[in-house]
């Protein structure tokens, strides 16, 4: 059976409980993604390394859609995940029938916050809005449901009424208010400020949902956390509609080495999962992704490389093995002598000081010559043949002098 939300909330007294709660959306806003569509099996695999890394709950999809999405759905409550499991649904007494139908334990129901789209997507009024937000939480609540409700863009939303949403939202017995930063307009500032003002009016529990459209998603949701939001909704690679929302893997990397605050999560399998949900969606992980990018642990220029060599610590935030990457010391144009003294070493080649600068010199012309570091089969052609230049040198020296 799913684990129920309510056992991760915090306790006086229980330092060990996480101070914030993973909601995982790759399988709901993640496949939302242009192009993106994830088939049954990779949905049914993906929740399952979710649960295995450690994520708090998933939100599995919208069983409204019915057919194949509800069906998938059915099949990872049967799977008795140790994560809560949540469906999305529109605050439409309907939808949260279907997320019944499927026996999740909790729901999330959505409803436009802000006048652009009270006004121009759903054409009501404002009270129609708060009546639809109290009879559906009640719904849901009935059945025993954990209840979040989505202010969909909360960012744009008048603050008087979304004051009034959060507040009809509590009353009718909702769990959390997910605050919705639907165009990712916010920044780290002005979210901290609208987040604490929230808590402080109405004193619901909150869950950042950021997009990143302006590149600050993982910013925004941080800062929301920093604010007192104990809940944050992520998806892996940072997938989701248009630029995409908070990426797994940098909020809880971020809050574990920037806000000390340790999630207890599997975190060396996060580039496992990376690849797999990188795979599902026909997306590839940039060498430069944080956290999960190759990139992340590769260093060239000799200054980064050298006092890598001499300490991780020196040029790396966090050990590879923490996400499931390893150290890469890549040789090309940057490169400076330690580091191809210590590469040599790796060869079983000892190399004196004017060596490792002759040969340095050779890797850097070679390394511009074509555009990109060299491979170590290209570094041993390249001392192989500077070791035939050195003998046929000193045989032209030999014969001079005889």
């Amino acid at each position: 059976m799913a684990r129920d939300l309510d056992s991760f909330v915090i306790q006086p007294g229980q330092p060990a409980q996480p101070a914030v709660l993973i909601d995982d959306t790759t399988l709901r806003d993640g496949e939302q993604t242009a192009g993106v569509v994830f088939s049954n099996h990779e949905k049914i695999r993906i929740a399952k390394l979710l649960d295995e890394v450690g994520v708090h709950q998933i939100e599995v999809g919208i069983p409204a859609m019915g057919g194949d999405e509800k069906a998938t759905i059915k099949q990872i409550v049967g799977l008795g995940l140790s994560s809560s499991i949540l469906a999305w649904n529109r605050a439409v007494k309907s939808d949260i029938q279907h997320s019944l139908d499927c026996e999740v334990n909790a729901v999330a129901i959505s409803m436009s916050a802000s006048d652009i789209h009270i006004e121009h997507k759903l054409q009501k009024s404002r009270q129609w809005v708060l009546d639809q937000i109290s009879s559906c939480v009640e719904l849901a609540k009935s059945h025993g449901l954990y209840v979040s409700v989505n202010a969909e863009d909360a960012s744009r939303a008048d603050l008087e009424f979304l004051l009034r949403f959060a507040q009809a939202a509590k009353q009718a017995g909702a769990d959390r208010l997910r605050f919705c930063d639907t165009l990712g307009i916010l920044d780290p500032f002005d979210t901290f400020n609208v987040i604490s003002f929230l808590i402080k009016q109405v004193g619901i529990a909150i869950e950042m949902h950021t997009h990143d459209d302006f590149g600050m998603a993982t910013a925004n949701a941080l800062a929301g956390v920093k604010a007192g939001a104990t809940y944050v909704n992520t998806t892996v690679n940072g997938l989701g509609e248009r630029a995409g929302n908070a990426a797994l893997e940098e909020v809880v990397m971020a809050l574990k080495h920037i806000g000390k605050v340790d999630l207890g999560m599997h975190t060396e399998r996060f580039r496992e999962l990376s690849e797999y949900v990188a795979s599902a969606s026909a997306r590839t992980i940039p060498a430069w992704k944080s956290i999960v990018g190759t990139n992340v642990f590769a260093h060239e220029s000799g200054i980064h490389a050298d006092g890598v060599i001499k300490n991780p610590l020196n040029y790396e935030a966090f050990s590879p093995e923490d996400v499931g990457l390893e150290r890469q010391i890549v040789v090309g144009k940057h490169s400076g002598s330690r580091t191809i003294y210590r590469k040599f070493q790796e060869f079983g080649i000892e190399l004196s000081q004017v060596d490792a600068e002759a040969i340095l010199a050779l890797v850097r012309g070679t390394a511009v010559e074509l555009k990109r570091a060299l491979f170590d089969k290209e570094l041993m052609y390249i001392y192989r043949d500077y070791l035939a230049h050195q003998s046929a040198q000193a045989g032209d020296e030999s014969v001079a002098a005889s």
